[in-house]
């Protein structure tokens, strides 16, 4: 099963600009999913790419006239065409930007209808881009690409690897309409939010853990959870939007392949798996997020190629497993002070319980923070788009967290985490003023 996780656009108005690559063929698709996702959509199609999607089909999926280069200066426009619709976007979507129309927009050349847009726009704007790997290689091209990353108002999403058009592998495939498309929920929230794209992330490290562990009984049956890994995925994917660096470790996932584009991905199976690739990562993240879920039980040896029988696989529940070691605890144990590890923990039971259980498993694993959240009420938890539930912090002081998004309520974690980060940094740098001080 696949959970698609993109919730609505209602009303939202996005303008997509389609420009002269041969992922434009993709574009028609992302404009029909804005669309069902109740999004009001124009769009933008440079001359280039109409020669590889018709005009004509933007307009039929989007509901809207499209627009080309010859639209620009109308007699029957009351004010300037790019800077109308700069203004009436919510949000621009460039998809694809090719390798002319990048150098164009980061030098300023405001030739033709979507590069005047560009030049015009104050709302954020997502650039994915797409070309041959030879021009993405580019030294130029990589120059555009970083300064075009610190415009404050934009978000680029950087080609993916893959079979391109002209038979090459390599990175130069445009992000998937589902991630764009992701990219364009995150930005409506942060603008409505803070009314700007917030990239406060930007120089921290965040290791990231998702998804369900599975841990075999035989050759045919296995223990795991209901874990779907969309938190952790979103989580992972909210700190990539607002700067951070992020590795995603993973285990199994119950969310569309696409959404992991972008991410430095490294696939688990069990708990087992997941304990050594944290151990080679942790030390490197200013911030771990533990959000996968470990199967509790594991086998102590496993039989080979072996399948028991309804009998014998009853008679081994007996003296062949073990509890699963404790990973966020021995994670607790060798973080370094100026770390930050935020822990999840999935109950039940009336709200003070879940309280009550939260702040003994916080003492007791000695994490900065954990977010508690209830899984036995309708609407949210396990395989759910929304969450709720208490966020403990230090001093164990607990935070009430209404039931949001997925979303938003990766993105409160990651405020907390921010804030935790620059306190622990502060006190660090206080600390070492005061020994070089006494030093002198």
């Amino acid at each position: 099963m696949r959970i698609k996780v993109i919730e609505k656009l209602k009303s939202k108005k996005i303008l997509v600009i389609a420009t002269g690559s041969i992922a434009a063929v993709k574009t028609p698709i992302l404009i029909s999913n804005l669309i069902k996702s109740g999004a009001d959509v124009r769009c933008v199609i440079t001359q280039s790419a109409s020669k590889l999607v018709s005009p004509l089909s933007l307009s039929t999926l989007s509901r809207n006239r499209s627009y080309q280069d010859e639209d620009q200066w109308n007699s029957t426009q009351s004010k300037p065409l790019h800077i109308e619709l700069a203004e009436w976007a919510d949000c621009i979507v460039v998809a694809p930007l090719s390798a002319s129309s990048l150098s164009r927009w980061v030098h300023g050349l405001s030739e033709g209808l979507a590069a005047s847009i560009l030049l015009a726009a104050e709302k954020p704007v997502i650039a994915a881009a797409a070309m041959n790997t030879g021009m993405w290689a580019n030294q130029k091209i990589k120059k555009n690409w970083s300064e075009l990353g610190d415009f404050s108002n934009v978000i680029t999403l950087a080609p993916t690897e893959g079979i391109l058009a002209c038979d090459r592998v390599g990175d130069g495939r445009m992000s998937s309409p589902q991630l764009i498309q992701l990219a364009i929920e995150n930005v409506i929230f942060q603008n409505e939010k803070h009314q700007s794209i917030q990239k406060d992330l930007k120089g921290f490290k965040i290791l990231v853990t998702a998804g369900a562990t599975i841990e075999k009984i035989d050759s045919a049956r296995f223990f795991t959870n209901r874990s779907s890994g969309i938190m952790g995925v979103l989580m992972a994917q909210a700190a990539r939007f607002r700067g951070a660096t992020v590795e995603l470790i993973h285990g199994q996932i119950q969310l569309e392949n696409e959404l992991l584009e972008g991410l430095n991905t490294f696939q688990i199976e069990n708990s087992q798996d997941l304990s050594k690739i944290l151990t080679g990562l942790y030390s490197s993240a200013d911030a771990i997020v533990m959000a996968a879920a470990v199967a509790d039980i594991k086998a102590k040896v496993l039989p080979t190629k072996t399948k028991f029988n309804k009998q014998e696989l009853l008679d081994s529940f007996k003296d062949r497993f073990e509890i699963v070691p404790d990973i966020l605890s021995k994670t607790v144990e060798k973080k370094k002070s100026s770390q930050v590890i935020l822990g999840f923990s999935a109950l039940t039971g009336s709200d003070e319980d879940i309280k009550r259980i939260a702040g003994e498993k916080k003492l007791s694993k000695g994490c900065d923070l954990l977010m508690a959240n209830p899984i036995d009420r309708e609407g949210q938890g396990f395989e759910s788009l929304s969450n709720g539930g208490w966020l403990l912090g230090p001093d164990q002081i607990i935070q009430e967290i209404p039931v949001n998004s997925k979303l938003s309520i990766a993105h409160k974690l990651l405020d907390e985490i921010k804030s935790l980060l620059i306190t622990k940094q502060q006190k660090l740098s206080k600390l070492l003023k005061n020994d070089l001080t006494i030093s002198k």
